[in-house]
């Protein structure tokens, strides 16, 4: 007897499940659901205004999880996120506005984001704190100290390099903001470290296990202390955005950003026990937080209950993470 061919079903399925193995797949389907719901729901929806509107409104939370994705892969967690970002804002609306130079300004203000990243990761990897404690520590000290600094008060950043990242281009029928264009960029340079460099694999094997990695001859601590710094500067480009975005220096704003960032890390496929998820999946939780919003403010519900749907999605991904390790 001849041998039965493969059929086209076989080759189709085969195709699928290497699609649905991949492990931004699914929070791309998310993405996909969530958008056709709306479009459907509300003409407004896909409107190239509207679309636009969804990218620049992701842009800060976006770029905040990039630094809370490396904190998150190495198995830690990272409460400072918010504060730290609006210690940058805060730094560089101070010194813009006492007469110094605005790219000196700005780039100080990098700095300090950077070293705070550096005193958690010093903490964390030096005296083997939880990076729970250290990073909450952290939040209430820069609260108090960005209450301090501010005299209390929120303050307008009127500067032209400062608020650059806020001015727009046209692409086709889109109109972006420059910060849109400079998150993307931070997304690929980052991306390429983990995944083309040894520093990423070595990031992935301390959050899969950290005395394995040590008995492989990895740095461990090094290595923690690297990704906490390098998580401090990109909360200080933030800090750009976030100027760009608003022209104001305020001590209470991004009260939500920890919790935000953290949303889209862990709808976007990264497992918070770490070693396993990546940053295309993180910009499509972003995405995927921006669209909810966007939809459900368009249908006119209210804020309360959008905060609600985003609290039960975090559930539910984590939920599905810790049975994807139980079937492992």
């Amino acid at each position: 007897m001849s041998a039965v061919p493969v059929s086209p079903p076989e080759k189709t399925s085969g195709v699928m499940a290497k699609i649905i193995g991949v492990p931004s797949a699914g929070p791309l389907l998310v993405l996909l659901a969530f958008g056709l719901i709306f479009a459907i729901t509300n003409p407004r929806f896909l409107a190239t205004h509207n679309l636009s509107i969804i990218l620049q409104q992701t842009v800060i939370i976006g770029t905040l999880a990039i630094g809370q994705t490396l904190v998150i892969l190495t198995a830690g967690i990272d409460l400072a996120v918010g504060a730290i970002c609006v210690l940058g804002t805060i730094i560089a609306g101070k010194l813009v506005t006492s007469g110094y130079d605005p790219a000196l300004s700005m780039a100080f203000s990098v700095l300090v984001c950077t070293a705070a990243g550096f005193a958690a990761g010093g903490l964390i990897s030096g005296l083997r704190l939880p990076p729970f404690i250290v990073t909450l520590g952290i939040l209430g000290i820069l609260t108090a100290a960005l209450r301090l600094i501010s005299a209390g008060g929120a303050f307008p950043v009127r500067d032209e390099f400062l608020g650059w990242t806020g001015n727009t281009l046209r692409l086709g029928g889109f109109i972006v903001t420059y910060g849109v264009l400079l998150m993307f960029v931070l997304y690929a340079l980052v991306w390429y470290l983990l995944n083309e460099t040894k520093w990423g694999r070595h990031v992935y094997a301390i959050g899969n296990s950290p005395e394995a990695a040590r008995l492989v001859g990895i740095p461990v601590r090094r290595h923690l202390l690297s990704v906490y710094l390098l998580a401090g500067f990109i909360y200080g480009i933030g800090a750009w955005l976030a100027l760009g975005r608003i022209p104001n220096a305020d001590p209470n704003a991004l009260q939500t950003a920890n919790l935000d960032s953290i949303t889209a890390v862990v709808i976007g496929g990264t497992s918070l026990f770490g070693g396993r998820g990546g940053l295309i999946g993180t910009l499509i939780g972003a995405l995927i937080v921006g669209v909810l919003r966007n939809g459900l403010t368009l249908a006119g519900i209210d804020p309360l209950w959008q905060d609600l749907v985003t609290g039960i999605l975090v559930i539910v991904a984590v939920a599905l993470d810790q049975l994807s390790r139980r079937k492992g």
